[in-house]
């Protein structure tokens, strides 16, 4: 049996000294950007893509040994775990191999085998499966009893093929070889709901649509489970391609487990088992396993693809400390400015109304000439929603009329402005702006520097993803979280400019302890040293360790300061053991 060490470093494809020193450090405490920058000479230079992976793989395998434990302590306790069970059960490497193991011994719910079982069917259904030959009715007739609630020949044999169907359906071996070849062969079909074609129409294309289950792209899937979520389609899943794959299955119930039509008495019998343990047993269950399977690998695929786009709006390279005009566009409502200099304060609002029904063309391209002029702005930022093409074409008339101010423009993408404008935080940060004109300020600042400004909201609400609200909300939230970490991280902040949502998501900080970064600014004054991070209270030596290679100081009293720990030395002197002090 391979370790879970030895599972991961196959995986990554690196040596399991690599992954030992990676799992050493994550379960010290340490986070990956800490790790992928700091503690390369120790993993062997494995990136932060690896320890993601890494760590991922490290909480799933473990679970898995959990689950793993809890199954062999069950059986053990029922005396029915042999060497063999055990060895299978120790060497299953997933989730659905270790649960088919464990099926067979799982403690039944009272239903039709338990009563069968409980009137003592059990020996009848061994006589007409182990000995076809038998006559099943002939053979029935000893086990009618009234008061075991058996009153007839047809109970007898109905509870006969209930312990029958129950078994094979419970071999671990053949679901395997079942489970496999459905991966396969399935094919998923999708309906329209009568009567749902009119208010259903964006779903048109998958009205009548069939494709092999394997084969169905991300989009697609999350697109065909949003319509039967939303009771206009009805989605099915066949064992192939053909009417006959569904016989190809029951065969292979047949063969393992010694049944064919010889003509002997309970040959029929006995292959009518096998059918209708395939129908009501295995293929219900494997059905919503593979339903199950088909909406993980689909959101697996969204939130990966969501992640990465994140992940280049937040790495966006940004103006710089520039004062920008930001540019909220809207049509009926007007276009509402924010200007912010170049420590990214808000010094000047206004709404103009260059679009119907107002048209105050003319009086709007002043307005903005003359705050351009006021704060010596040479960029302005216009949002992509609703107007942005309107609102761009009133800026290039005023770039044209007003050369020597020498201004450019640049379209940003404006995802989550609303989201941010109405929050807590926009609201603590400006208690007495409107909340129309706060998303201006953010579409000002995300120009000014990405990444500070899109860390203040919620990853998800960015929206830079297809189906973001279908997937799994747990499962996409801590990717987000995860790719602004890394982005956050990667880049570094300066501890006297950054803002406590910023800080929040450096490598060792919480929401708590960046709260008292700031504030302790606030009080104190700008930082002058790393050492004096160490002050803050609440914030402790593995905190200080964990974080401060990833905060800058500026024009403080040691230059090195300014930049990362690698480029000051201090990396593999200072932090060579974890858990010791910087300098």
């Amino acid at each position: 049996m391979k370790s879970i060490v030895q599972i991961i470093a196959e995986e990554i494809q690196v040596s399991t000294s690599q992954v030992e020193a990676a799992v050493a450090l994550l379960d010290d405490g340490a986070t990956v950007p800490f790790i992928a920058r700091y503690r390369k000479e120790v993993t062997g230079s494995l990136d932060d893509t690896q320890l993601r992976h890494l760590e991922e793989r490290l909480q799933y395998l473990r679970g898995l040994d959990e689950r793993r434990d809890f199954i062999l302590h069950k059986i053990e306790d029922q005396g029915k775990l042999t060497p063999e069970l055990e060895r299978s059960i120790r060497e299953a490497e997933t989730k659905a191999r270790l649960e088919d193991l464990y099926l067979p011994y799982k403690t039944k719910k009272h239903s039709k085998v338990t009563q069968a079982l409980e009137a003592g069917l059990e020996p009848l259904a061994n006589l007409l499966w182990q000995q076809p030959e038998t006559d099943p009715e002939a053979a029935s007739v000893a086990y009618v009893d009234d008061t075991k609630g058996i009153a007839e020949i047809k109970d007898a044999l109905e509870g006969a093929r209930q312990i029958l169907m129950e078994r094979f359906a419970e071999d671990p071996e053949l679901n395997g070889q079942l489970r496999a070849n459905l991966l396969q062969q399935a094919i998923l079909k999708s309906s329209v709901i009568s009567g749902q074609e009119k208010s259903g129409i964006k779903f048109a294309d998958y009205f009548d649509f069939s494709q092999l289950l394997h084969a169905i792209p991300a989009h697609r899937a999350l697109a065909l489970l949003r319509g039967r979520r939303d009771k206009v389609l009805t989605l099915t899943i066949q064992p192939g391609a053909t009417e006959e794959a569904e016989q190809e299955y029951i065969s292979l119930i047949n063969n393992k487990f010694g049944m064919s039509d010889q003509g002997r008495k309970a040959d029929h019998w006995l292959l009518e088992t096998a059918r209708l343990a395939w129908k009501i047993k295995l293929f219900t269950r494997f059905e919503h396993e593979l339903f199950t399977q088909l909406k993980g690998r689909a959101e697996e695929e969204a939130v990966r693809v969501f992640a990465g786009n994140v992940k280049d709006l937040l790495l966006a390279a940004p103006a710089g400390r520039l004062p920008i005009i930001g540019l909220d566009p809207g049509l009926r409502t007007g276009v509402k400015v924010a200007v912010v200099d170049t420590t990214s304060k808000v010094v000047a609002t206004a709404t103009i109304y260059p679009h119907p029904p107002q048209k105050q063309w003319d009086k709007a391209r002043e307005t903005l000439a003359a705050l351009a002029k006021q704060h010596a702005i040479k960029l302005i930022s216009i949002g992509n929603g609703t107007g942005s093409r309107e609102t761009d074409r009133l800026v290039r008339e005023l770039i044209k009329q007003y050369p020597e101010l020498g201004l450019q423009s640049i379209v940003v993408n404006e995802a989550g402005a609303s989201v941010y404008s109405a929050s807590e935080l926009a609201a603590h940060e400006f208690p007495d702006m409107d909340v129309s004109l706060r998303g201006a300020v953010s579409i000002a600042r995300r120009l000014q520097d990405p990444l500070a400004e899109l860390v203040k909201i919620e990853p998800k609400a960015i929206g830079v993803g297809q189906y973001q609200h279908d997937v799994n909300q747990k499962r996409l939230e801590s990717s987000l979280n995860n790719v602004v970490e890394d982005c956050v991280n990667s880049v570094g902040v300066d501890i006297n400019t950054a803002s406590a949502p910023l800080l929040t998501r450096v490598s060792g900080l919480n929401s708590s302890l960046a709260e008292n970064i700031v504030a302790y600014r606030n009080e104190h004054g700008a930082f002058k040293s790393r050492t004096a991070i160490k002050l803050v209270p609440r914030l402790g030596d593995k905190t200080f360790q964990l974080a401060a290679g990833f905060l800058r100081i500026t024009d403080g009293d040691n230059p090195l300061d300014a930049c990362d720990l690698c480029l000051a030395g201090l990396c593999c002197g200072g932090l060579r053991s974890f858990g010791s002090r910087l300098i």
